[in-house]
């Protein structure tokens, strides 16, 4: 048994064991900065050595020589592992997201796929607790491993946090990329307190973008929904609605053939009409010193639109008129799950009231055979 003069470590891994267990009395333990030695026996930790050169003696490895009974003097040989973990931290850990997340829009309430990118760190800042986690029978532990471990745990916890701090900032997802700062903050310190229990610290987490498909139906009707509500911020709403009746009128004049021309004719009158009905109260509003304020009719009732999951994808948002053709023809089910805005939960069709019925008509009884 060669008995070891030196012991030290100048791996990069973030854990590594020295390869001989075989020490003795006056042995020199050299910890390089940023590392931190532990000296184990029988799976458990028991005396620790920070940055320093030393020799080893009864009296500097006391819980050991406990335990072991070491006698005094010498060059007594014993047997234990020097565990030594480093404190440097790592800082450009790639990470993106596999899948696309669903953020439900806080300002139009419509859920939107979003694909996001970044970076973050990882160090050590409890020695102890990292090596009575994640030590176990491996002789080393990299940084490779501990992304691999933990890069799941830091992905699941972002759809949460990215959906809760949008919603709290009431910011929509086609100005998400302008807020990528604060919610860069918002998540590292959230994903801080995930790993303190292991001992590690995540650092620097950023999101550097987040990319909205453009081609998705949802975005497109998003996008929509943002440029009217812009433009009659701009214009205002009897100016924009007068150059939607302009828009009528022009499209009814385009139309071809004797009866295009004649409803042409009608559709033009009508929506001059309109129109200069319209300017006409401007006017007159204008004019009068008094003006008497005009009744303001209540909004059309909206039909309600549902996003379906079909084989794993999800489609949407449909009129109830766009679901029962998938149900009659069998490409939506009772089990295939819905959701509309005011739900708190994705459910089954059949536990809606509208699509009930489809799935609680019996078969018709079988033929009466020919005898």
């Amino acid at each position: 048994m060669a008995l070891i003069n030196v012991v030290t470590c100048n791996s990069p891994l973030l854990c590594w064991k020295f390869p001989s267990n075989d020490l003795r009395l006056g042995t020199q333990l050299v910890v390089h900065p940023s590392r931190v030695a532990f000296f184990v026996k029988g799976g458990k930790i028991y005396d620790v050595f920070e940055e320093g050169t030393y020799t080893l003696e009864t009296n500097n490895i006391p819980l050991l020589n406990k335990l072991i009974n070491i006698p005094f003097g010498g060059d007594s040989p014993f047997q234990a592992e020097v565990w030594f973990v480093n404190l440097t931290a790592k800082l450009d850990i790639k990470w993106g997201t596999p899948n696309p997340i669903q953020i439900e829009d806080p300002l139009y309430n419509v859920i939107v796929p979003l694909r996001a990118f970044g970076q973050y760190g990882l160090r050590v800042t409890n020695p102890e607790i990292f090596l009575r986690s994640f030590v176990g029978n491996a002789s080393a532990t990299s940084i490779e491993t501990m992304d691999s471990y933990f890069k799941g745990k830091i992905l699941s916890h972002l759809n949460t946090l990215i959906s809760k701090k949008v919603t709290q900032d009431k910011v929509s997802v086609l100005q998400i990329n302008s807020h990528l700062v604060e919610l860069s903050e918002y998540c590292d310190d959230c994903l801080d307190k995930v790993l303190e229990k292991y001992g590690l610290e995540v650092l620097e987490f950023s999101i550097q973008s987040i990319n909205i498909p453009q081609d998705d139906p949802t975005v497109i009707k998003l996008k929509e929904a943002k440029d009217m509500a812009a433009r009659m911020k701009i214009a205002g709403k009897d100016v924009y609605q007068m150059q939607r009746s302009f828009d009528v009128m022009e499209h009814a004049a385009k139309n071809e053939g004797a009866g295009g021309q004649f409803t042409s004719m009608g559709a033009g009158l009508g929506a001059g009409l309109g129109v200069g009905g319209a300017m006409g109260t401007m006017f007159s509003q204008n004019l009068n010193t008094n003006p008497q304020p005009m009744p303001i009719p209540p909004p059309i009732p909206q039909a309600a639109q549902y996003f379906i999951h079909i084989n794993g994808t999800q489609h949407g948002p449909y009129p109830t008129q766009t679901i029962l053709p998938l149900i009659q023809s069998g490409q939506a089910n009772a089990q295939t799950l819905c959701w509309k805005q005011g739900m708190a939960n994705w459910q089954p069709l059949k536990d809606l009231p509208e699509f009930a019925a489809m799935f609680s008509t019996p078969p018709p009884p079988p033929p009466i055979s020919q005898g």
